[in-house]
């Protein structure tokens, strides 16, 4: 008898094979039996008129802090995550030395935005090194499996100290022990080491994390490392425009180390055609067996903009920051006043702040790309739709009607601005990208940028977006979106029990009522520690969502059941925790 059967869905098991009808069994926490009818399980679950998928495995999230405090990652197990990899982008709070652990929050504040305050009040610091960080994980139970990556700003800071925060050359020594540290921690567990080179990414006053300027000495010591340990991922977001310049040597880790090398391939405004040049070196090192791939998105990177969240078009008016500070019903009631509306919307007091420079003006007011989000959220918006153009059309300014659309829903309105990925004003280079050999299902920030962006239902959005409801252009198969988002990112990370319905995989189910799945639109929650704010976005029609054969989610609700656990990479020895 099994411990569990779901009846009669349909299932595609996440290898890119056609979808069939069948029954799924269920013994010890794996797959027993797929396909036909089955026998009777202790359990039974009617999936009939129901798609059957593995779970998802989301690679590129930073849950860092929530992971110490929050069983289920929420939202990811909203949308039917059961795998997660944390510690991208090189900022993570591991290795760390008692007196810079308020520092690793301001850097994560500042790079990720995720609170300082949320994250003092919700980590429980009980490690120094990366391996005592991946046994504090280990023994906190949890619904869903994790997995983390060595950062390249604590790993120097914990090595060079103040000299790793200055950006000072690293000496030979200082390499010498990073290496060691990163042995050390990938024997323990992790599933890879990364590190950042983007201007993007910054925390206090124009400061850049650790490892930003690194030289190659420092950069390919630390992927040899991986290389003599035998494996674990070489993660790297890059200052997107000069990605071309960084391709050949991170082609030469994979092509040396014979492990994944990942980096972040994104389309910006400035650099609207380099995408199709970084498709063709990924066609050429896919010919050649070398394992680098794009990191790619489902969606455009999406700024939203709203009245309780990090960023809208007023944010550096001075009439705003007087009241930014007030509590919301107050606020609220300032922002119904015709005469502060009249005050927020003059456009030439905004120019005049002292704040406003050239990159606020693009943040606040390219009004060109921006959009209402509306209560069916649609992340594809045709150019027509855009503030620029309705200010076109109807003769008013475009900050009349942004200051309309946040005022929508009682004060809590969302405009969308699609920074990367929507140069096109559409998503045909998404189309193509998330087809190719070498790029991986990514991006997605689980955890991160609490305050103006909620990418984390992008495991969703794949589903109702590309395979189903795209009006704009072609859609995928279904079974490609699936496989792109369970056995490739799996196996990618070296996960090789998981992301597939066959015999022996770890039962991490998916049950979705597709033709009901839904995304309803994001908004501001006050949920986290310290009454935290963060956007947050759930989902409909997951049926049920299974980790190791427990039901951890049902009709978006939590059971209470944690089977889930620490993921440590395939060379990591014994650990007594």
């Amino acid at each position: 008898m099994f411990d569990t059967v779901i009846r009669g869905g349909r299932i595609v098991d996440g290898t890119g094979a056609p979808a069939f009808e069948g029954d799924l069994g269920i013994r010890d926490g794996k797959i027993a039996a797929v396909g036909g009818k089955l026998e009777s399980g202790k359990q039974e679950i009617d999936a009939h008129g129901a798609l059957v998928t593995p779970g998802w495995v989301d690679v590129h999230t930073h849950f860092d802090g929530q992971a110490t405090w929050d069983p289920y990652l929420s939202p990811s197990t909203d949308h039917g995550v059961t795998s997660v990899v944390m510690g991208n982008c090189g900022v993570g709070f591991a290795p760390v030395k008692a007196d810079r652990r308020d520092w690793l929050i301001r850097v994560m504040e500042g790079v990720e935005d995720i609170p300082g305050t949320v994250l003092s009040e919700g980590i429980r610091w009980d490690w120094e090194t990366f391996p005592e960080y991946l046994d504090a994980l280990a023994r906190m139970p949890r619904a869903l499996d994790i997995g983390a990556q060595i950062p390249h700003s604590a790993l120097r800071t914990y090595v060079m100290g103040e000299r790793g925060i200055t950006h000072d050359e690293a000496t030979p020594d200082d390499i010498r022990q990073m290496i060691a540290a990163v042995k050390e921690g990938l024997k323990a567990g992790a599933l890879g080491f990364s590190t950042t080179r983007t201007f993007i990414h910054k925390y206090e006053t124009r400061k850049f994390p650790p490892g930003t300027f690194a030289t190659p000495d420092e950069i390919l010591g630390i992927a040899r490392a991986m290389k003599e340990v035998g494996h674990g991922v070489f993660q790297m977001t890059s200052n997107h425009y000069q990605m071309e310049t960084e391709f050949p040597w991170l082609r030469q880790i994979a092509q040396d180390n014979q492990l994944p090398v990942a980096f972040a391939l994104v389309q910006t405004d400035g650099t609207v055609e380099n995408w199709k040049r970084l498709l063709t070196s990924l066609d050429q090192a896919h010919k050649d067996g070398v394992p680098i791939y794009g990191a790619v998105a489902g969606r455009p990177a999406g700024i939203l903009m709203a009245w309780q969240g990090s960023i809208h078009p007023f944010m550096a008016h001075d009439v705003w920051k007087q009241m930014a500070a007030l509590p919301w019903e107050e606020k609220l009631k300032r922002l119904r006043d015709p005469q502060i509306r009249a005050q927020l919307t003059d456009m030439q007091a905004l120019l005049g702040s002292a704040e406003f420079d050239s990159r606020l003006a693009y943040l606040t007011q390219s009004f060109q790309k921006m959009y209402a989000l509306g209560a069916e959220p649609d992340y594809e918006p045709p150019q027509e739709r855009s503030i620029a153009a309705i200010s076109q059309r109807d003769g008013r300014s475009p900050l009349e009607i942004a200051y309309d659309m946040l005022m929508e829903q009682d004060g809590k309105g969302i405009i969308y601005f699609p920074s990367f990925n929507y140069a096109y004003n559409d998503l045909s280079q998404l189309h193509t990208q998330l087809q190719h050999p070498s790029t991986m299902m990514s991006l997605a920030d689980g955890g991160a940028h609490c305050g103006y962006i909620c990418d984390v239902s992008m495991p969703t959005y794949m589903l109702t977006h590309w395979v189903r409801d795209r009006q704009r252009g072609p859609r995928l198969p279904l079974e490609h979106i699936v496989k792109k988002q369970t056995m490739d990112t799996a196996n990618i990370y070296g996960m090789r029990d998981r992301g597939q319905l066959k015999p022996g995989y770890l039962a991490d189910v998916n049950i979705i009522d597709f033709d009901k799945l839904r995304l309803p639109p994001p908004y501001v929650a006050f949920d986290l520690p310290a009454g935290g704010r963060r956007l947050n976005q759930t989902a409909e029609g997951y049926v049920a969502t299974l980790k190791r054969g427990q039901i951890i989610m049902q009709n978006g609700k939590p059971t209470g059941a944690l089977p889930g656990g620490l993921v440590r990479g395939p060379q990591a020895k014994p650990q007594s925790v």
